[in-house]
């Protein structure tokens, strides 16, 4: 599976003006299978979605009208209003308009994120390609029981928006959780400022081994493109059967 990731910046709550960037970068990297995209891709990372989080489906039209025109599939986290509610909502949209989605179960109570948005209660793994993918969001990644493999996935996608100042937790993470899952890892954050924080990206595709397999550039909206086999991975877990010997998961 040929998979892009999108290190994007974002315009401070204007989807209308982040989806046109985007777009702008799909057509400048064709041909992948599967586009990542940050977390909040088309407000930037909302803790007080008040006025700013969509309630029109505008970003998930457009993704469904990106993947038909494209043969791919595009995955991003949306702030959005529902039934009086706010999710942090994870959508996978494949490439004939059907998607599934992830609420976001782990909301950062540091920025207050738990005040305002409603707690996804399901850990959501999506089929595409060969591959079972874990759909995961930002704080999530610093909760290994929640994304222990019980060797019901091959990838694990986290979608940030991860400040700067705690960049080497991100990655030291990120490498942690393709290590101890035997999986590939994909993590996407973004670039640039918003009313709270600076972020300086730190996207990157891990293997199962924690290798890093390609990376975007730091501190600039950028794009990197990887090719995915699972067959390496699976024979890797045959020879070496750490996932059999996992813990079970934990009630909270």
């Amino acid at each position: 599976m040929k998979v892009t990731i999108l290190q994007t910046d974002m315009v401070w709550a204007n989807p209308q003006e982040n989806i046109k960037n985007i777009t702008q970068l799909l057509g400048k990297n064709p041909g992948a299978d599967l586009y990542v995209l940050p977390e909040m891709f088309s407000t930037g990372f909302a803790t007080q979605p008040e006025g700013i989080a969509e309630t029109d489906c505008l970003s998930l039209n457009w993704m469904k009208t990106e993947v038909r025109k494209r043969n791919c599939a595009i995955a991003g986290s949306v702030a959005i209003e529902e039934n009086g509610e706010y999710y942090n909502r994870f959508y996978f949209v494949f490439p004939d308009g059907s998607e599934k989605h992830y609420d976001k179960h782990h909301l950062f109570t540091y920025c207050g994120e738990d005040k305002h948005f409603t707690a996804g209660q399901e850990r959501v793994i999506v089929e595409y390609q060969g591959f079972r993918i874990l759909l995961q969001i930002c704080y999530d990644l610093r909760f290994p029981t929640f994304s222990r493999n019980h060797k019901d996935y091959d990838m694990a996608i986290y979608v940030a928006s991860w400040p700067t100042i705690r960049l080497k937790a991100w990655t030291t993470l990120l490498h942690a959780r393709a290590i101890e899952n035997q999986c590939y890892v994909i993590g996407v954050n973004r670039t640039g400022d918003d009313p709270s924080c600076s972020y300086s990206g730190g996207s990157e595709i891990i293997d199962p081994w924690g290798n890093t397999i390609v990376e975007c550039e730091r501190n600039k909206a950028d794009t990197a493109t990887a090719e995915l086999d699972i067959e390496p991975m699976l024979k890797f877990r045959q020879q070496f059967p750490v996932l059999e010997d996992g813990d079970g998961i934990l009630k909270r």
